[in-house]
């Protein structure tokens, strides 16, 4: 079992392959979103933590997902829309994935199985995971923990 995410790659929303690995050297929040979702305007709380530490190698991550109730039903092409007009965000989205059962992404597959945070499947829309300037998974936030808490801020500042 092993905690770090680098030497794992995703599709961001125009189907171009991403390592992660090229994120190594950045604290990173990992996020499954959705537009139609009790907990959607976590976008701004997104959005407001970005910009203030993106300049300090911080970067959001989030994996548009219709796991829980058919909540982003939409293409990338519409919740990309969606993201921009409705809050703002210019933090990167990538491609729609499964985070529950066999078709399951092999990011979130480590993200839910590692020897540091908390296993289990993702309850629900917005459940968030830090990960290390190292690419190691650090900590995992429930998806009602909003992401300009004190909990996720103290997280990123220690990173």
């Amino acid at each position: 079992m092993t905690n770090t995410i680098n030497d794992l790659v995703v599709k961001d929303m125009n189907g171009k392959e991403v390592k992660l690995s090229d994120y190594k050297g950045k604290v990173l929040l990992i996020v499954n979103v959705a537009s139609k979702c009790g907990y959607t305007p976590q976008y701004t709380g997104l959005e407001a933590i970005y910009n203030k530490y993106k300049d300090k190698g911080f970067e959001i991550l989030a994996f548009p997902c219709n796991d829980f109730g058919g909540q982003e039903p939409g293409t990338n092409e519409e919740i990309k829309e969606f993201c921009s007009t409705k809050y703002d965000v210019t933090f990167k989205l990538f491609d729609k994935i499964k985070v529950l059962g066999d078709e399951r992404s092999s990011l979130y597959d480590r993200l839910i199985n590692n020897n540091i945070t908390e296993k289990g499947d993702v309850k629900w829309n917005f459940e968030k995971f830090l990960i290390g300037k190292n690419g190691n998974i650090v900590s995992r936030f429930r998806s009602k923990i909003k992401p300009e808490s004190d909990e996720i801020v103290a997280a990123i500042e220690k990173e």
